[in-house]
């Protein structure tokens, strides 16, 4: 998975469409996430689109990896978005981060639909929430 910083070089470069067009490439770039882990476990809450994730531990290095998918394009690459902030950082790191504010300067309100962009706190939450609960042990 690329980095946020290195999505947001790009992302400054291009105009409306292309960004769109970069979204979709980073949901197709998401790790596929197993059929069996989409439940309603996994399912956030309030968004249009449906939408998983599934954080995984890795006991040894206690790194959070998450699996995300969706069933619309453009909101996968939300869902990617939001864990190129996170991705394969300690579970403690991830539960403290400021997702939003690593978030702010890609303007994804004034990018997108609201449409789009409704869910992406309920996205953060779930993210920070299955970090805590690990974190905690």
């Amino acid at each position: 998975m690329r980095s946020l910083e290195d999505i947001l070089e790009e992302y400054e470069f291009l105009d409306g469409d292309e960004r769109y067009r970069l979204l979709i490439e980073l949901g197709r770039e998401l790790e596929p996430m197993p059929d069996a882990l989409k439940t309603d476990a996994t399912l956030v809450r309030g968004c249009s689109a449906s939408v998983w994730v599934y954080p995984i531990e890795d006991g040894g290095a206690g790194k959070l990896h998450f699996l995300a998918d969706s069933n619309a394009a453009i909101t996968k690459g939300i869902v990617a978005l939001v864990l190129a902030a996170v991705q394969d950082q300690p579970a403690r790191d991830v539960a403290g981060t400021d997702i939003a504010a690593r978030l702010a300067p890609f303007d994804l309100k004034n990018q997108l639909s609201s449409n789009r962009t409704q869910g992406v706190p309920n996205m953060i939450a779930l993210v920070r929430e299955h970090a805590a609960r690990i974190a905690a042990g």
